[in-house]
């Protein structure tokens, strides 16, 4: 069930942004009066589950889901229609009209996937707000027991300062900030300290296995969730929800205080000081020879660390003036972002290739249960990535025609059919073969 949710959101939005797209091309190419041959919601090779012709145009879903598309007549494009571009022009066809209305036309769908992503966000800022953990508000640093962080050289207790240069406004952003990063600054027992981050960060991140869970965390009181069958202290006034703050006298704020005083009483008959409620009592347990109490450990949910003074929660809200810049600058990070990490695909030594993903990543982050502020928050997010990535100056797709576009205006030379039709036929390889890769690293991670 979990599996269908997942798979239902990532067609839902997929085949709204690709709807939208390709309206980003109809709608110019129809104000110039080019005609408009198919505009197709995936790929309808051979067949189509439906169709329609409506005047000029038919309107068809294909049985393909890589994409979609409009076919313009006159134009170099995926349907590679060479006998049509045999034909002496008509003044309907694209390869008719002024460079400058070629150009609208194609810039058409990019526009709209970055329009559309910041009105997203802006409404989300809206209908939403923000309700996160300030990173600055992490007061006693974190809490590191994943191996990347500590190969990052962080110890529990540092405060993470800056990332770049830049401060981290949410804690939530912390890893995205290593991986886009070169360098942090953390705070340790009073001091600044300077560090690096390894090139194959990103690297060592992907190869983690699929159950390694985060990186890093706030610190957590020792809150129990259940006792177990074989627990010394099975019959003991222990219950879930219980937060353990004192270990035979001595305080305890976070889990990770624990197990340094339950290692002092090894074997032996302590009492601990659990909170439950508003109610404070003293319970004596049994320690194992390991350090252990036999109780399972849980992580509270920010609302709950924060009614327990633990962490300060910034919530905030906007009116729909201010949310119209809070979705701005969402938008331009959430591009910046991205951009970032392309950056770091292109460079080998990064091993950020590895983690290149195709249609399951993208399905995998949406989540189990329905939400609308998660699908339409991934839904901005996508909308932003696939106008840039549509952008690439590659041939096949908006940006290598655009290119070929500028070219002409600035040169006054208009390229040949024949080398747009070679051009476009490299692009699609190019674009299989990176379609091939990135598909073929969500098989490898599935199996491994």
């Amino acid at each position: 069930m979990e599996i269908l949710i997942k798979v239902s959101q990532f067609i839902l939005s997929l085949s709204l942004l690709i709807v939208l797209h390709e309206l980003g091309h109809f709608i110019p190419a129809k104000l110039f009066k080019t005609k408009v041959e198919k505009f197709y919601l995936f790929f309808d090779y051979k067949f189509s589950i439906f169709k329609k012709k409506i005047g000029d145009t038919v309107y068809g879903i294909g049985w393909i889901p890589l994409g979609g598309y409009v076919k313009i007549a006159g134009m170099i494009d995926e349907s590679m229609d060479t006998e049509q571009m045999a034909l002496p022009p008509k003044p309907w066809e694209f390869r008719s009209k002024p460079a400058w209305q070629r150009l609208i036309i194609m810039l058409g769908g990019v526009f709209v996937n970055f329009v559309l992503g910041i009105f997203i966000y802006i409404m989300l800022m809206y209908a939403y707000g923000e309700k996160y953990l300030p990173n600055e508000n992490v007061k006693d640093g974190v809490w590191v027991q994943d191996t990347l962080a500590i190969n990052l050289g962080l110890e529990t207790g540092d405060k993470i300062l800056t990332i770049d240069g830049e401060k981290i406004k949410k804690f939530s952003e912390l890893t995205l900030g290593f991986v886009n990063g070169n360098n942090f600054e953390i705070e340790r027992n009073g001091m600044v300290i300077d560090k690096e981050i390894p090139e194959d960060f990103i690297s060592q991140l992907v190869d983690r296995s699929k159950d390694a869970g985060a990186i890093l965390l706030p610190r957590y009181p020792f809150t129990i969730t259940s006792v177990s069958e074989d627990s010394p202290n099975l019959n003991v006034d222990l219950q879930a929800k219980d937060i353990i703050v004192s270990i035979n006298g001595n305080p305890i704020k976070y889990f990770d205080e624990a197990q340094v005083e339950l290692n002092k009483f090894k074997n032996q008959d302590i009492s601990v000081t659990i909170k439950r409620g508003s109610e404070t009592k003293d319970v004596a347990v049994k320690v194992t020879d390991n350090g252990k109490l036999g109780v399972g450990f849980g992580l509270l949910p920010a609302k709950d660390l924060a009614k327990l003074g633990y962490y300060n929660l910034a919530e905030i809200e906007y009116s729909f003036a201010e949310a119209i810049p809070a979705g701005w600058n969402k938008s331009v990070k959430t591009l910046t972002d991205y951009i970032k990490q392309l950056k770091k695909i292109f460079n080998p030594s990064t091993g950020a290739y590895k983690g290149l993903g195709g249609f399951i990543s993208i399905g995998s982050i949406f989540p189990s249960e329905w939400s609308a502020e998660s699908f339409w928050n991934i839904t901005a997010f996508l909308s932003i990535m696939l106008g840039f990535m549509n952008l690439l100056p590659i041939p096949a797709l908006d940006g290598g025609h655009v290119v070929f576009t500028l070219w002409e205006m600035i040169t006054g030379r208009k390229p040949g059919d024949k080398f747009l039709e070679y051009a476009q036929v490299t692009g699609f390889i190019l674009l299989i073969a990176l379609l091939l890769f990135a598909n073929g690293n969500d098989i490898f991670r599935l199996f491994k």
